[in-house]
């Protein structure tokens, strides 16, 4: 890494208290495949995008939130502990403490994910921060991951289980349709604008056949989301869930 490369890397590991023994594993996970593919068109071979780390991270981040529940709630069942894991590893939750700890501020980003908004969207936040745990978990193995991440993982866990936050909201609206209307939602792709580089999609989420709402985003993945978001908003309004 250059100089102004290192010097956002030690203003990271400044931000979450941790010194890396191993900064360039620190900064491999920084840099997302945008920024590796344009700095090795520059003939810069030593940067690597951080996409096998998020390989890694995800599976400590299932083992970090698996044992704090298995350790923390002795009397939750595995279905329980199984629904909290799953809300507490999703994009949406990934994205929030990635943004509760300023991830975003230090991504290195290509030129077009930057002018997209990619620094503030949940699927670059949740990437980086999978491939930050994953660099943790190399660095110092599970006690690092700890002792940065788990008060973040905790405190959500505990909202999930006490109703007051939701994560996953496609899996919850799922849940309230099945449940409410015995039918399951609908997502219908009805647009997509733009290059290539930087298309945005539009879904409108049905229920018999009407919608209910409507989603954008820059992936489909991302406006069905929304949708559902907006969604289960509607279905509060009608009745208390």
């Amino acid at each position: 890494m250059n100089k102004e490369e290192a010097e956002i890397v030690i203003l990271f590991m400044e931000s979450i208290g941790y010194r890396f023994l191993q900064p360039q594993v620190l900064y491999n996970a920084l840099c997302h495949s945008s920024y590796a593919h344009e700095q090795n068109q520059r003939g810069r071979k030593d940067v690597e995008s951080n996409e096998r780390l998020e390989f890694l991270g995800d599976a400590a981040i299932d083992l970090l939130i698996a044992d704090y529940l298995y350790t923390t709630f002795p009397d939750a069942s595995e279905g329980v502990m199984a629904k909290v894991k799953a809300a507490v590893a999703s994009e949406e939750a990934l994205a929030q403490i990635a943004r509760d700890i300023d991830l975003g501020r230090y991504i290195f980003l290509g030129h077009g994910e930057e002018a997209t908004g990619g620094r503030d969207r949940d699927s670059t936040l949740a990437d980086t921060l999978e491939a930050v745990a994953a660099a943790l978990y190399i660095d110092g193995g599970i006690e690092s991951l700890r002792r940065c991440l788990l008060s973040y993982f905790a405190k959500y866990a505990q909202q999930v289980l006490e109703g007051k936050i939701v994560f996953d909201y496609k899996t919850f609206l799922q849940e309230i349709t099945q449940d409410r209307f015995k039918q399951l939602p609908e997502y219908v792709l009805v647009d997509e604008q733009g290059p290539s580089h930087m298309k945005r999609f539009t879904v409108e989420l049905r229920l018999n056949k009407r919608t209910i709402a409507v989603g954008e985003g820059f992936s489909i993945k991302e406006a069905e989301k929304n949708a559902a978001k907006k969604a289960i908003e509607k279905l509060k309004g009608e009745k208390d869930l």
